[in-house]
């Protein structure tokens, strides 16, 4: 069975996401979806997420499109990637943390960077926004 992991943080769900996921499962028959950890959040975004982990964890695992969630590490981004062993890691179009090395790393699995979704419109800093407003 072919494996695809992704990443992200996933605090507010929007179509954006839902697209990403799809995307993402044409490539494998299991998509694993990897949620950050909110100290790694408040470590690379300087600001904690809106939701709490277990939160995030708990909605992306209710969506069909995904077969498995999980909770990164709290050290080593690259462990889950050593643990569930996917044939194809999947990046967002905008995703630059710890891709650098995947490849390097991880020679023998596929890399593949995902196109945008309504790119302007879909991202999560732009909700994250009106929620302020609100």
């Amino acid at each position: 069975m072919t494996k695809v992991i992704v990443f992200g943080t996933f605090d507010i769900l929007h179509p954006g996401h839902l697209d990403f996921f799809k995307q993402a499962k044409k490539f494998a028959q299991k998509l694993i979806v990897v949620v950050a950890r909110d100290v790694n959040v408040k470590k690379i975004k300087h600001k904690k997420p809106l939701n709490n982990e277990k939160d995030r964890l708990k909605l992306v695992s209710e969506l069909n499109v995904v077969d498995n969630s999980v909770l990164g590490n709290l050290n080593n981004p690259y462990k889950i990637i050593q643990k569930v062993k996917p044939d194809v890691i999947c990046l967002g179009y905008d995703q630059k943390i710890f891709t650098d090395n995947l490849s390097n790393n991880f020679p023998k699995i596929k890399i593949v960077r995902l196109k945008a979704y309504k790119r302007n419109i879909n991202k999560s800093s732009k909700f994250k926004n009106l929620i302020c407003w609100i």
